[in-house]
């Protein structure tokens, strides 16, 4: 019994660790795709754009995956409660994933959009360095989950609020623009939406941390995550048009 016994779990951690594997694929290919769309807006190269957004059914085909070999462990090897626990944050942090992808896709889609208008001064710089924030968000969470780190992932939820604070400093100097010429607005409402979607992957972020925190401690953080207070009303209801 006890060699069957270790043969199972043997076999659950083989299986786990392919699974795992496929999560930080799945990362990688969201954090290229972050960055690269940044760099088709700020360079306006309209053929990277192109490809972001063809690549985008990658990252949904890997979550597809993830979920499926994920039912199958949960099927085939009984997993214990703890382990079982670990499956279902797998399965939370692709999701997660599959989201950013999906806002990636939509920040090559605005990219290709703003490529054919005036140019606003210094925006695409700002949110090429906000990207990088939020992508360095996104590479610790998943480091931290690897790592099994509570303290990392405790780290990665605090460093949101920066990302709230950059998104409110370019919600500031885009209404600037539009109120210095209307002819800014349309450019100006294109580069708030993908710094709202930006903002958005930094929540998703957030969420892959929490789900660390839960996975090593068994329960979410029982604070309010940290959001900055400096937030317009009318930038905190901005959220249509963010989707992919």
């Amino acid at each position: 019994m006890m060699n069957t016994d270790k043969h199972i779990v043997s076999s659950f951690d083989r299986d786990l660790e392919g699974v795992q594997a496929l999560v930080m694929k799945m990362g990688g290919l969201v954090e290229a795709a972050m960055l690269d769309a940044a760099q088709a807006l700020d360079t306006r190269d309209e053929e990277l754009a192109q490809r972001v957004r063809a690549g985008d059914k990658a990252i949904d085909a890997l979550e597809e995956q993830i979920h499926t070999e994920c039912a199958r462990l949960i099927a085939l090897r009984s997993p214990t409660a703890s382990d079982l626990r670990t499956v279902l944050t797998v399965m939370r942090i692709a999701g997660n994933l599959e989201r950013c992808g999906d806002y990636a896709k939509n920040l090559a889609k605005r990219g290709t959009l703003l490529a054919q208008m005036t140019p606003i001064e210094g925006a695409t710089g700002s949110i090429r360095r906000m990207t990088k924030a939020v992508v360095l968000m996104l590479k610790d969470a998943l480091d931290a989950y690897i790592q099994r780190d509570a303290s990392v992932a405790a780290d990665v939820r605090l460093r949101d609020r920066e990302v709230d604070q950059m998104y409110n400093a370019l919600f500031r100097e885009f209404l600037t623009h539009m109120l210095e010429d209307p002819r800014n607005i349309t450019p100006c409402m294109h580069l708030h939406f993908i710094a709202k979607n930006i903002e958005r992957v930094g929540d998703h972020a957030t969420g892959i941390a929490e789900q660390v925190v839960y996975l090593v401690e068994g329960k979410l953080p029982e604070d309010d995550r940290p959001k900055d207070s400096g937030v317009t009303a009318l930038a905190a209801a901005s959220t249509t048009g963010t989707g992919a």
